[in-house]
C-alpha cells in the first residue's frame, strides 16, 4: 500500500514539473510548437470611410492560450499554474488588462491582469466537479474598453487514481444447490470506481477472491462467482463466507482496492435416503389396551430438508400385521404403531413386524446412488394385565314357569378368570335391574333361583344383569345380560271379550233377524296356543228358560237366540243371562259371565226408540199439557214464597248486637247522665255496654239463653209459698246475677252505669240487694226535683229504724 502511495506522489510531481515547463514555453511564445498550441480568435477589421473618403482597415487580432488542465488533489506549496491568456494586441507595454469571470473565478482561479497567467488557489477534486467554464476578456487598462470580445474556455480537472473501488450493494447473499457441477454460477458482484473511466486505468477494475477457496472462484472481469469443487454436500456444510476484492489500475501494483462479504448457502436436494438408527426395535403392549391406543414410535433419519426429508412408513410383513397398524406423525415424521385388535397374553405373548421407511419424492439424478428406503424389525411383547373375568357366553336366556314355588331353579351363569392367577369368582345380581328382587344368585357358583312365584300376566320377561368379580383381584368385574322368560300356565279363566249390553225390541218377531240377537266371543289372559279354543253353554240354572237359547259355533264364539215372540217392559225390562265359558287348557279353566239383555221400545221398522222405563202415571189418562200446567203452577208458588221470605229478611233487625255498632244516637236521645264526675269526655260507650260482653260473648235477644247460670248457694226454688216478698227477692237476685235474662233493654242500658259515678248504679232493682252506707239526707237540699227521691229513700230508712 505504501509503495502505491509513493508511486502516486512520484507521478504527481513528475506531471507538475512537465506542466511547469510547458507553461514557461508558452510564456516565451517562440517556435512553431507554440503556434500549434495556440488558439487565435481573429476580429475582422471593418472598412471605415473617413471624412476624406479614405478606407481604414483594422489589424487582425485574437486570443491565444494553451489547452488548460489542472491535476486534481495537487497539494504543492504554491498555487498551480493553469495557463496563460495572451492577446495579439498585447505589445507588452502593460496597457492591456486581462479579466477572468465564470465558475470559480476569483475564488478557485485567479488571473494576473498584466501577464494573463491563471493559477488555481485551491485543491480540486474531479469527483466533485470535472471541469469549470470561464470567460476571458482583454480591456484597455486606462479606458476599460474591450480590446477583444469575451471568449469562453474550459479548465478540465485531470483525474488521478484517488478513489478505491466500492461495492455499493454489499454484503451479498447467494444460494446454490448442493452437489452442483463445477462452474455453476452462484451470484454476480459489482464494484464501482469514482475515478474517470476514460482516462488511464484508474477505473479499470479486476475481481479476485480473497476467502472462499477452494470451494468458489470469481471471474476477474465480470465478478461472477462460480462453484469450484464438485459434490459439495449441504449435510456436511451448509454456509460459506466468501470475500471478493475489486482492484483498479487493472489489478497492477499501485492500484486501489475494495472488498465485500458474500454469504453463500447450499440448498437441499434429495441426495440422502432415510435410515433407521437401529436394526431391531423392542416395544411392549398390555393386554388390557383397547384398539386405537399407541404401542410405540420409531423414526428413520433423513438429513434432507422439506419434502426431500419426508418419510413414509408401512408394515411389510410379520405375524402381527392383523393386530397392529402403522401411521405417521406429520409433525415429528415418526412412525406410530397402534393396536388394531385386542391382544391376549394367555394366547400369544409376542409379535414381530417388518417396517419399511421410504422417501415419497425421489430426485432422478441420484437414483443411481441406490434405493431411497430402509427397513427394520419391530418386536412387540404382550404384557399380562389383571383382566376382569370373562363370561363363557355373551348372554343367557332362561325359562321358568309361572306360579313356580319360591326357590325354583332358573339357570346358571359361569365366568372364569383368564389371568394366570385364576382367582375364584364372586357373582352378584345388579339390583337396579331387579328392583323387586324376584331372583337370587349363589355368589360362588352363579346359580339363579326365584324368590317367589312369578305371574306371566303381570310380567312375561325379566331382564337382569349379573356381575362377576375376582376375589382378591383389583375389583374388576364383568357384566352379562340374563333374559328370563316366564312360561305360561293356564291359570286364568276365560271371559267375555266385550261387556256390551244386548238390546232387543219389545215386539220382537220371528222374522226379525231370525231370532239371532247377539254373537259373543271370549278372551283369556293366558297365552293362546294354536289349537286353543273356547266352549260356550248356558248356566245350569237357566238351561231351561223360555226366552233365550245359545248355540256354540265351535270357533270360540256363540250365538244368542230369542225363543219367544215378544216382551213386556212393564213386567221386566232387563234380563240377565248367565253363560258358562270353558277353555281347553291344561288344566282347563271355566267361568260364568252374565250377558245383560235390555228390552227396548221399537217402531214398526224395528228401529229402537227408547230403552228407559216410562212413568206409570201416563197410564192414568193425564195428558202432557196437563202435566206441564201443574208443573208451572208449582214453580210460580215457589217463586212467591221465596220473594216473601226475602222481603221479611230485609225488614227484620239484626238479632245480634255487634261491638262495631255505634248506638250513640239512641243514648243522646235518652239524655243519659254519662260516666259521672270523673268522665272528662261527652260519654263513654264502654260504660253503657254489658261488662260481661267485653269478653266476646254477644247474647241473642230473640231467644232464651241456653246457658243457665247456677243458683247461688243457699237459694232454692220456692213452691207455693205465701211469702211473696221472699219469692220476689229471689227472682230479683237471679235477675241481678244473670245479665242475659229479660228485660234485656233495661239490663243492657240501665243495669250498669259505670265505675266513674260516686252514686254507683241508679237502678232500683239493684238497689234492693245492694248494701249502701250512703246517707240520703243530702237529697233534701237538691231542690224540688229530687224531693220525691229524698222522700222515698228517707222514708225507707226511717221505716227500717222503726222496725
Amino acid at each position: 500500500m505504501w509503495e502505491g502511495l509513493r508511486l502516486q506522489v512520484f507521478f504527481l510531481c513528475l506531471g507538475a514539473a512537465l506542466w511547469s515547463a510547458a507553461a514557461a514555453a508558452t510564456h516565451r511564445g517562440s517556435g512553431p510548437r507554440e503556434r500549434g498550441h495556440r488558439r487565435h480568435l481573429s476580429l475582422h477589421r471593418h472598412r471605415e470611410r473617413g471624412k476624406e473618403g479614405q478606407v481604414l482597415h483594422r489589424s487582425k487580432r485574437g486570443w491565444v492560450w494553451n489547452q488548460f488542465f489542472v491535476i486534481e488533489e495537487y497539494t504543492g506549496p504554491d498555487p498551480v499554474l493553469v495557463g496563460r491568456l495572451h492577446s495579439d494586441v498585447d505589445s507588452g507595454d502593460g496597457n492591456i488588462k486581462y479579466i477572468l469571470s465564470g465558475e470559480g473565478a476569483g475564488t478557485i482561479f485567479v488571473i494576473d491582469d498584466k501577464t494573463g497567467n491563471i493559477h488555481a488557489t485551491k485543491t480540486l477534486d474531479r469527483e466533485e466537479q470535472a471541469q469549470y467554464t470561464l470567460t476571458a476578456q482583454a480591456v484597455n487598462r486606462e479606458t476599460n474598453k474591450p480590446l477583444e470580445p469575451p471568449s469562453e474556455f474550459i479548465v478540465k480537472v485531470q483525474d488521478i487514481n484517488d478513489n478505491p473501488p466500492e461495492f455499493l450493494h454489499g454484503p451479498y447473499y447467494g444460494r446454490v444447490a448442493e452437489m452442483s457441477n463445477v462452474g455453476t454460477s452462484v451470484i454476480k458482484v459489482t464494484a464501482t470506481d469514482a475515478d474517470d473511466p476514460t482516462y488511464g486505468n484508474s477505473a479499470r477494475l479486476v475481481y479476485s477472491i480473497l476467502q472462499g477457496q477452494p470451494y468458489f472462484s470469481v471471474e476477474p472481469q465480470t465478478g461472477i462467482i462460480r462453484t469450484a469443487l464438485p459434490n459439495m454436500d449441504r449435510e456436511a456444510r451448509q454456509e460459506y463466507d466468501v470475500v471478493i476484492q475489486a482492484k483498479d489500475m487493472g489489478g497492477h501494483m499501485g492500484g486501489l482496492s475494495g472488498t465485500t462479504q458474500v454469504k453463500i448457502t447450499l440448498t437441499d436436494v434429495n441426495d440422502n435416503p432415510p435410515k433407521f438408527a437401529q436394526g431391531v426395535y423392542a416395544m411392549a403392549v398390555s393386554e388390557d389396551k383397547v384398539p386405537g391406543e399407541e404401542v410405540g414410535r420409531l423414526k428413520a433419519r433423513d438429513p434432507d430438508l422439506a419434502e426431500n426429508g419426508l418419510v413414509d412408513y408401512r408394515i411389510l410383513e410379520g405375524d402381527g400385521m392383523n393386530l397392529f397398524e402403522i401411521t405417521k406423525d406429520s409433525e415429528t415424521q415418526e412412525a406410530v404403531i397402534k393396536l388394531k385388535k385386542p391382544v391376549d397374553f394367555e394366547t400369544k405373548r409376542s409379535y414381530t413386524l417388518k417396517v419399511e421407511a421410504s422417501n415419497p419424492h425421489v430426485d432422478p439424478r441420484f437414483t443411481a446412488w441406490g434405493p431411497y428406503k430402509d427397513t427394520t424389525i419391530v418386536k412387540i411383547s404382550v404384557e399380562d394385565a389383571d383382566e376382569p373375568p370373562t363370561f363363557i357366553a355373551p348372554g343367557y336366556n332362561f325359562e321358568v314357569e309361572e306360579n313356580a314355588a319360591a326357590g325354583t331353579l332358573v339357570g346358571r351363569v359361569h365366568a372364569k378368570d383368564t389371568d394366570i392367577m385364576n382367582n375364584p369368582i364372586r357373582y352378584m345380581i345388579l339390583r337396579y335391574t331387579d328392583l323387586e328382587e324376584f331372583f337370587t344368585i349363589n355368589t360362588e357358583d352363579g346359580i339363579i333361583k326365584t324368590t317367589r312365584p312369578l305371574d306371566r300376566e303381570a310380567q312375561a320377561w325379566h331382564n337382569i344383569s349379573v356381575s362377576a368379580a375376582e376375589i382378591g383381584g383389583h375389583h374388576q368385574d364383568a357384566k352379562v345380560r340374563v333374559n328370563i322368560k316366564v312360561k305360561d300356565v293356564n291359570d286364568n279363566a276365560p271371559e267375555f271379550a266385550t261387556q256390551n249390553e244386548v238390546l232387543v225390541c219389545e215386539n220382537v218377531s220371528q222374522q226379525f233377524t231370525k231370532n239371532l240377537i247377539e254373537t259373543v266371543s271370549a278372551t283369556d289372559k293366558d297365552e293362546m296356543a294354536h289349537r286353543q279354543h273356547f266352549h260356550f253353554s248356558l248356566a245350569p240354572e237357566v238351561a231351561n228358560n223360555h226366552s233365550f237359547s245359545l248355540k256354540d259355533n265351535r270357533d270360540s264364539t256363540a250365538s244368542i237366540f230369542v225363543i219367544r215372540k215378544g216382551f213386556s217392559r212393564m213386567s221386566q225390562d232387563v234380563y240377565h243371562l248367565p253363560i258358562e265359558i270353558n277353555d281347553n287348557g291344561v288344566p282347563p279353566m271355566s267361568s260364568t259371565n252374565t250377558l245383560i239383555i235390555r228390552v227396548c221400545s221399537c217402531d214398526s221398522k224395528d228401529t229402537i226408540l227408547s230403552c228407559n222405563v216410562e212413568p206409570f202415571i201416563l197410564s192414568a189418562g193425564l195428558s202432557t199439557g196437563a202435566l206441564i200446567a201443574i208443573l208451572a203452577c208449582i214453580v210460580i208458588l215457589l217463586a212467591i214464597v221465596v220473594l216473601f221470605v226475602a222481603l221479611r229478611r230485609q225488614k227484620k233487625e239484626p238479632l245480634i248486637v255487634f261491638e262495631e255498632e255505634d248506638i250513640r244516637e239512641n243514648i243522646i236521645t235518652y239524655d243519659d247522665e254519662g260516666g259521672g264526675e270523673e268522665d272528662t269526655e261527652a260519654f263513654d260507650i264502654a260504660t253503657l255496654q254489658n261488662p260481661d260482653g267485653a269478653n266476646g260473648f254477644l247474647p241473642r235477644k230473640d231467644i232464651k239463653p241456653e246457658l243457665q247460670y247456677p243458683m247461688r248457694p243457699g237459694l232454692r226454688p220456692i213452691g207455693n209459698s205465701v211469702d211473696v216478698d221472699d219469692f220476689i227477692k229471689t227472682r230479683i237476685s237471679d235477675a241481678d246475677n244473670d245479665p242475659t235474662a229479660p228485660p234485656y233493654d233495661s239490663i243492657q242500658i240501665y243495669g250498669y252505669e259505670g265505675r266513674g259515678s260516686i252514686a254507683g248504679s241508679l237502678s232500683s232493682l239493684e238497689s234492693v240487694t245492694t248494701d249502701s252506707d250512703l246517707d240520703y239526707d243530702y237529697l233534701q237540699s237538691w231542690g224540688p226535683r229530687f224531693k220525691k227521691l229524698a222522700d222515698l229513700y228517707g222514708t225507707k230508712d226511717s221505716a227500717d229504724d222503726n222496725s
